[in-house]
Parts: C-alpha cells; sequence; structure tokens
C-alpha cells in the first residue's frame, strides 16, 4: 500500500501543536520521519505518531521561550490568530507575516 507523503503545510506557514501549548513557522519540511530512534521513542507510546507521514521543522515559541521543534503533519492545525511569531531567526530567513504565512527571503549572490 502506497501512502500519500504530499505535505499539508507549507514553509512559510504559521502553525500550532494540536495538543502542547505552542507554535511556529515551518522552515523545513521531512516527507517522511527523519530523527533519531531515541527521539522518537522519547514519546510516550500512547502519543507517539506514526513515522510514514511528513515531519515538519519549525521555529517555535511557547509562552516562555524560543526553540527549533520538530513536528508530525497529525500534530500541527493551522495558526489563524494572525500573529507574528518572535523566533529571532524569522527575520533571517523570512519577509513579514502577511495572511498568515512568511515569505522565504530572496538570497542574493
Amino acid at each position: 500500500m502506497e501512502v500519500n507523503r504530499k505535505a499539508r503545510f507549507g514553509i512559510g506557514q504559521v502553525v500550532k501543536h494540536r495538543f502542547f501549548p505552542f507554535r511556529g513557522v515551518i522552515f523545513d519540511v521531512d516527507p517522511t520521519f527523519d530523527n533519531t530512534e531515541e527521539w522518537w521513542e522519547s514519546i510516550p507510546e500512547e502519543i507517539r505518531p506514526r513515522k510514514d507521514q511528513p515531519y515538519y521543522h519549525l521555529l517555535a515559541e511557547n509562552e516562555e521561550t524560543e526553540y527549533i521543534a520538530y513536528v508530525s503533519e497529525q500534530n500541527l492545525l493551522e495558526d489563524d490568530s494572525g500573529d507574528p511569531v518572535r523566533h529571532p531567526q524569522v527575520t533571517e530567513m523570512f519577509d513579514e507575516l502577511d495572511e498568515g504565512s512568511y515569505r522565504m527571503r530572496s538570497v542574493l549572490n
């Protein structure tokens, strides 16, 4: 059985976690799980996501701090707050927030 690995979310889109209180902007996507087995097994089994789905790298934030997160597609929702993400690396990678998404900065040679 072939699994559809088309990503539901895109680079620059602002998303939030389905269960935990954090949100962020997507800066990279893996078509399937591409982290360590140790990382995956550290997630409690009852909420451990499947590996055969897109995983997203986020410039993430919660009420206390900013960090990099790696999240399965099944655990993300679109963030429709319209609020910018305060992670300090956002301005290095993206232009201003526009209608819930950031646009990647152009790379000049």
